[in-house]
């Protein structure tokens, strides 16, 4: 007897854009004009799939990936070893240091204690100033050249706190960084996320770590015209129902019909990342039609309206409308969240 189990077919999705992901890596990198590309990969790739985009952007000529943990440093190590540097964004504990010691990926030194914890390893890593985030980083105040003797510093960086605004901040950054240059020896430097690359030459350096645009998100409109959408949620149509005036919909009765039409549910929710947000704000489509969202989004159900496609039938699919600059007007989320937020039940599919 075979002790193989049947599939089970997803009743919600996310088609992924292999040919997005890697065109918005190229057109950052060429943003990026003198300085190089790499790729913020962390929290799985902002919820894509760290091994399946890692795996992509190298096939794409990507040689610097930045992580969050040494738990994701491992899990892409197979992929990059030989082939690209890892930066380990929050750096090295003493918990982490037996498995940094044997991992070919970088700590990125955030504190004088990391530094010291370090020292002695001779091993490469990277060193992050606090140039005025004040979350990660070692305070230019605190830096001695003394400090870092014999160390074998690759990328020193620092991380901006406002590059999709206008505002002082940004040079206030920037003077600070160029100021902890003068003091900390690397081989290479970076400062710059997505949306920095967007600022201009200034903030380049050597290396640029673009995340959130890679996956879609627009943060300033330079960026508009050269990144596309690379996630595109999908939901099945579980029941199709017909309601009266005067029907209610869904918790807290938060829809009431005011004429007789038909509703689509679908087999997606909060669960999965949908959040309550686009309660009676957000939007699917089928066929350029557009199916807004009716009441309140629950953990596994969303109700749309079918006005526009009575047509559709139980076992169609519809796709969420998910363009992150759409999606986080439509729901009030950070687009960050949006794509960091899609949920494990949904199943991704590469194209």
């Amino acid at each position: 007897m075979s002790d193989t189990k049947p599939h089970i077919p997803s009743t919600a999705r996310v088609k992924l854009d292999s040919a997005a992901l890697t065109a918005n890596w190229q057109a950052l990198d060429r943003m990026s004009g003198a300085a190089r590309a790499g790729a913020a990969v962390k929290a799985n790739a902002y919820g894509l799939g760290a091994r399946d985009v890692v795996r992509r952007l190298i096939a794409a000529g990507c040689t610097d990936f930045f992580v969050a943990n040494w738990q994701e440093a491992q899990e892409i190590e197979d992929l990059t070893a030989g082939k690209a540097e890892v930066s380990v964004l929050n750096g090295v504990r003493a918990a982490d240091l037996a498995f940094a010691l044997q991992s070919p990926a970088k700590p990125v030194l955030n504190s004088l204690e990391q530094v010291q914890r370090w020292k002695s390893t001779g091993k490469p890593c990277d060193v992050m100033i606090n140039s005025g985030m004040n979350r990660l980083g070692i305070n230019v105040e605190d830096l001695e050249a003394d400090l870092f003797a014999g160390m074998g510093i690759d990328m020193v960086m620092s991380h901006l706190a406002s590059a999709d605004e206008d505002g002082p901040q940004n040079e206030e950054q920037l003077s600070q960084f160029r100021a902890a240059l003068q003091i900390v020896p690397g081989k290479r430097t970076s400062l710059a996320n997505s949306a920095g690359i967007a600022l201009g030459s200034d903030y380049h350096f050597d290396v640029t770590r673009p995340g959130l645009s890679l996956y879609g998100g627009v943060q300033r409109p330079a960026l508009d015209d050269i990144v596309s959408q690379v996630a595109f949620p999908q939901a099945e149509i579980l029941q199709v129902r017909s309601l009266l005036p005067g029907d209610k919909l869904g918790y807290n009765a938060q829809y009431i019909a005011d004429e007789p039409h038909k509703i689509g549910i679908l087999a997606m929710g909060y669960a999965d990342g949908y959040l309550r947000g686009f309660s009676n704000s957000g939007m699917f489509m089928h066929d350029g039609m557009l199916l807004p969202v009716l009441g309140r989004v629950s953990m596994d159900l969303i109700a749309i309206d079918l006005a526009a496609a009575p047509y559709l039938a139980e076992g169609d699919w519809v796709e969420c409308e998910y363009d992150l600059e759409v999606a986080s007007s439509q729901s009030g989320l950070s687009q960050y969240e949006l794509i960091t937020g899609l949920g494990n039940r949904l199943a991704r599919e590469w194209t």
